[in-house]
């Protein structure tokens, strides 16, 4: 599983949907955690949703979009 130097919680791993950027090896893209913060939703909303993230998976997701993987 390869990760992002600071960005511990987002993982690659290519049998875990198909080695898209993920949430601590979850199948919870980060594109999917993105799209739902473009969507207004705050951090409490998402991790009511999904209750296994955690609010740094959300920064640390926020914070990977401005690195090309």
């Amino acid at each position: 599983m390869k990760t992002i130097a600071g960005l511990d919680r987002i993982t690659f791993d290519p049998k875990i949907m198909a080695g898209q950027a993920c949430i601590r090896g979850m199948r919870i893209p980060v594109s999917v955690v993105i799209n739902l913060i473009a969507n207004g939703l705050s951090t409490a909303q998402i991790i009511e949703d999904y209750p296994y993230l955690e609010p740094d998976d959300i920064q640390q997701a926020l914070r990977s979009k401005n690195y090309d993987t």
